[in-house]
């Protein structure tokens, strides 16, 4: 009996093991971190106590990271949640029911593609002189732009590329959650005599809220890890105007080599995801059901 109730901990062991070696363990050491001055070509550490913090909160670019994540997060939930959950709903509509597979791949097949692959070719796309927006721009007789060498455009530029890329993401996993919805609801709902709209308002969005409430924590997380979207194509210019935390971390490690400020910077972004997350699973009430 003892062997039995310690057999599944057994089991768990494992899993365990690796989220605290790979998740909570680095987490925790990357804010102790945060408190010193450190350098990749140093074994020493000097103990600095908040001042990496007052730096990291009082440097000119810590506005315009804030902003350009915030606006990538509320874009992002709007198009890719938003638009996405859309989608996924006229795809298991009878509206789709010949090409229903045919849609599901052409949505999902950008999200497969390497993001430095897609940041390379929206590079192209926006290139002022031969990219494929100024040439039928041109063909208009239309006024051309310098798209990412704009500070007010440019991460407006990155943003779309994102929303091209990973909308279908979300549309897959929306999908996914309306088949799992029993069909009795929906066919009771149509002898009432209820259409697709309330149908989709007072059935298949509240049965599948859940995973309407995953949807909106991936990609608030996803906006503020941003970093290759815009590594690969502006590397956060001109000017800073498209920098944004996940880009600032990495050039503060390994480029200008201050290892405890990108702590800091760690710090700051696994701070507001969690709290943002802890928000929504509050306002949706997850779990009470």
């Amino acid at each position: 009996m003892r062997t039995k109730k310690t057999t599944p901990y057994l089991y768990m062991l494992p899993g365990v093991f690796m989220v605290l070696v790979f998740v909570y363990i680095p987490v925790i050491f990357n804010f102790v971190y945060s408190f010193f001055r450190l350098s990749s070509y140093s074994a020493g550490k000097t103990f600095v106590g908040f001042d990496n913090y007052r730096r990291f909160f009082s440097d000119d670019i810590f506005p315009i990271m804030l902003k350009n994540n915030f606006l990538y997060c509320i874009i992002s939930l709007i198009v890719q949640v938003g638009f996405g959950t859309i989608v996924a709903l006229l795809l298991e509509s009878k509206l789709a029911v010949k090409f229903k597979n045919v849609y599901r791949n052409i949505y999902y097949l950008p999200a497969l593609i390497s993001i430095t692959a897609v940041g390379l070719m929206f590079t192209f796309i926006y290139e002022p002189n031969m990219g494929f927006i100024n040439s039928v721009l041109k063909v208009f007789d239309l006024p051309t732009r310098s798209w990412l060498g704009d500070s007010k455009l440019a991460i407006y530029c990155i943003i779309a590329m994102s929303q091209w890329q990973f909308t279908g993401y979300i549309t897959l996993l929306m999908v996914v959650a309306f088949q799992n919805i029993s069909t009795d609801y929906i066919e009771a709902a149509e002898i009432d005599g209820a259409g697709p709209i309330r149908r989709a308002l007072n059935i298949q969005l509240p049965l599948a809220k859940e995973q309407l409430l995953v949807c909106i924590i991936i990609t608030v997380i996803g906006a503020f890890k941003l970093y290759t979207e815009v590594y690969a194509t502006t590397s956060g210019g001109p000017g800073n105007s498209s920098q944004v935390l996940g880009l600032y971390l990495y050039q503060q490690a390994f480029l200008h080599d201050d290892l405890g400020m990108a702590a800091v910077a760690g710090v700051f972004i696994f701070a507001i995801t969690v709290v943002l997350s802890i928000i929504q699973i509050k306002i949706t009430g997850s779990g009470k059901d």
